[in-house]
């Protein structure tokens, strides 16, 4: 399956039985991923270099006011979209085969992480996924080690707290802490 494909598909599938062949694409691609995380973590790079194992690895141009500091994992990589003047701090985990759209003027904390797939509760069915897609909205600042779960919007402007874990949309221009993450006041 091509990417463009893949991407399309992701958008209008809500669940990928285990086995399928979209569940076997996303191991082709996490292949590709582990391969170029490799690259982009094993030694230095200058940010130039950064950006283009970057836009490898999100198979999208990588605007040049992007900013990483490595290391930074992902498991697939090509459903992931990256706004301008955003800046991904070190130890970060992207799990993005349901889509993760990151606005302008984001700042990311290290050891975030941010998943769009959980696990059919179903004992029988377990290796089977659900989807939904995340999307922060620009100028964002999300803390260190925040977790973000599956289908959560975060709106332009708002904080997220350190070591908080969003379950639920935050509204723009909050501040949001705590697990999990509730407003603390508006910004």
């Amino acid at each position: 399956m091509k990417i463009e494909e893949f991407r399309r598909v992701m958008a209008e599938t809500a669940y990928i039985p285990a086995g399928s062949a979209l569940h076997k694409t996303f191991h082709a691609f996490s292949q590709d991923a582990l391969k170029i995380t490799s690259e982009l973590n094993g030694a230095y790079h200058t940010p130039e270099e950064v950006r283009v194992l970057m836009s490898q690895l999100t198979a999208s141009e990588i605007d040049e006011s992007f900013g990483l500091f490595p290391p930074f994992h992902t498991d697939c990589g090509k459903n992931t979209k990256i706004g301008k003047r955003v800046f991904i701090n070190a130890g970060c985990q992207f799990q993005d085969q349901g889509g993760i759209t990151i606005g302008d003027d984001v700042l990311v904390g290290p050891q975030t992480i941010i998943a769009t797939l959980n696990h059919d509760p179903d004992p029988e069915k377990r290796g089977g996924m659900f989807a939904k897609p995340v999307v922060i909205g620009d100028k964002v600042w999300l803390g260190a080690r925040v977790t973000i779960c599956p289908g959560v919007t975060i709106g332009e402007g708002a904080i997220v707290g350190a070591g908080s874990v969003v379950t639920k949309d935050v509204p723009p221009r909050t501040v949001v802490a705590g697990v999990p993450a509730k407003v603390i006041k508006q910004c």
